[in-house]
């Protein structure tokens, strides 16, 4: 099966990549995009390679135009996400169905046009990730994803809205699905919980140099998602 995977650094810092073809690249109008292919698959990291950008900086409009001229129309992005909810611990697999992004204008490829795609997550890959990932990875379908602008943390005020909006909370998927619907691409939301949000329910307050070593606790079950991913699209 033909799909292309979006990812963020947890997924590039993995080893499963190394013998994917690297330097290979793609000019949009939006700009350059850098990929790694093997097989029918490409990966992205929608930071960037080398010097990687933050989430509020992502060029999300030549990543996602970027997939659709490599001739892809099955997307599955994997995303680091903050948990809304206790009963979605660090570790938990997700994926969401619906989005709230309120404060952040979405990205468009329709700038200077009255019109825009029907926004919306597609899912129609992940019935079958769920079937073939269990039991040994628990997807907890139909989730609310809620995007934040980045590239800070929400304040403990702020989470305490946000936990009426949504199960999650990240800074990237919902730019990815809009373009993606304007597209015409299919886009699959899984994601990894790497953090309660912060101050939920007297949890530790959170900063980067913890969120990155939650990511690093982290690895080895990515590393094994992607695997079984790539078993099961292969």
């Amino acid at each position: 099966m033909k799909v292309a995977f979006i990812s963020g650094t947890s997924m590039m810092n993995s080893a499963l990549f190394t013998d994917w073809g690297q330097g290979a690249a793609v000019e949009t109008t939006w700009g350059r995009v850098s990929y790694r292919k093997r097989g029918g698959h490409v990966i992205i990291n929608r930071h960037g390679e080398g010097a990687q950008k933050p989430p509020h900086a992502i060029n999300h409009r030549a990543n996602i135009r970027a997939l659709a001229d490599l001739g892809f129309t099955d997307v599955v992005s994997v995303n680091s996400v903050g948990s809304l909810r206790l009963n979605l611990p660090p570790g938990t697999l997700v994926s969401c169905a619906d989005y709230v992004c309120l404060q952040d204008g979405p990205a468009t490829f329709f700038d200077d046009e009255l019109r825009g795609g029907s926004p919306g997550i597609a899912n129609n890959l992940i019935p079958m990730l769920t079937e073939k990932l269990a039991p040994e990875f628990v997807v907890h379908t139909g989730k609310i994803y809620v995007q934040m602008r980045g590239p800070r943390f929400e304040t403990r005020a702020e989470v305490r809205i946000l936990r009426e909006w949504g199960d999650v909370v990240g800074m990237t998927a919902a730019h990815e699905a809009d373009l993606c619907a304007e597209t015409g691409l299919r886009y699959n939301s899984l994601a990894i919980v790497d953090n309660y949000a912060n101050g939920l329910e007297g949890a530790a307050g959170i900063d980067f140099e913890r969120f990155k070593e939650l990511v690093r606790e982290n690895q080895a079950r990515v590393d094994r998602l992607f695997t079984r991913l790539l078993e099961i699209l292969g």
